[in-house]
């Protein structure tokens, strides 16, 4: 990394995301004061993300994909983890901070994943998205790859993808990459005798596919979808529940070596 000269305008860190221009505070070149107040939460991420303010149906479609994200029970690991750290102690924003750890491959990483299959398979040249989709599903199982955004352990069809899919028709969202997903959807279920769903994370993918965002966001835009509810759990760890969470009793097994005697040493001479 080259040095910092006096009098130079090479920076080693530099940001087109806010800084300061002539002691103002600026976000993507617009003076922070003047957003406080004039755009929502929703238009000022897709603002940080995607560099410029969205029309209203971007705004709309935006905010639905942020509710959707924002909590699905106590059940999944960003949840457990974030209220077991603070049962053990530590502050609310270690605990969140433990919550949004879990977010990875498993849990909350499949829009990221997801959205990067579509951006990179569905490119304009291709002319029949659904005969695309069966080539593309097909060189999946060749491969014996898992195809991400499909699937849900609770639900045959996700709730939260039917009503972005509703709402992706309404706000002029539902062209190619949802259409490919939705292909996709009935692909992998004709080839599997079972559902497979498009799930949350998928339909996501597919709309900010549509929004011209690229996959590397998808990660980033569950974690701030679902922050809001990590605090909320902690909060009501807080509140309600004792100190040091543990496993209950009767809940959990050991399964290894039976009970031993440990091997005595032999007497040094």
């Amino acid at each position: 990394m080259s040095e910092i000269k006096e009098g130079s305008s090479t920076r080693n860190w530099r940001t087109s995301v806010g800084g300061h221009i002539d002691g103002k505070a600026v976000v993507r070149g617009y003076p922070l004061d003047d957003l406080v107040g004039n755009v929502t939460f929703a238009e000022a991420i897709y603002l940080v993300l995607k560099g410029e303010l969205p029309t209203e149906r971007e705004r709309k479609i935006m905010e639905a994909m942020l509710v959707a994200c924002i909590d699905h029970g106590i059940g999944p690991p960003s949840v457990v983890s974030a209220r077991t750290v603070f049962s053990g102690g530590n502050p609310l924003n270690a605990a969140v901070a433990a919550g949004v750890l879990t977010l990875g491959d498993h849990h909350g990483g499949a829009i990221e994943q997801c959205a990067k299959v579509y951006q990179e398979q569905l490119s304009d040249d291709v002319t029949d998205v659904k005969v695309h989709a069966r080539k593309v599903v097909n060189d999946f199982a060749q491969k014996k790859k898992r195809f991400p955004g499909y699937g849900h352990k609770l639900y045959k069809r996700d709730p939260r993808t039917l009503r972005l899919l509703e709402l992706a028709k309404e706000y002029g969202f539902a062209n190619r990459f949802v259409e490919f997903a939705v292909a996709i959807q009935d692909c992998l279920e004709a080839d599997s005798g079972r559902p497979l769903p498009l799930n949350v994370d998928g339909m996501i993918a597919a709309i900010i596919s549509e929004m011209g965002i690229s996959w590397k966001n998808g990660k980033g835009i569950f974690i701030i979808g679902r922050i809001p509810g990590l605090v909320a759990h902690v909060v009501e760890e807080w509140n309600r529940e004792k100190p040091f969470r543990r496993l209950e009793e009767g809940s959990y097994d050991y399964d290894g070596k039976p009970l031993r005697a440990v091997p005595q040493k032999k007497a040094s001479s």
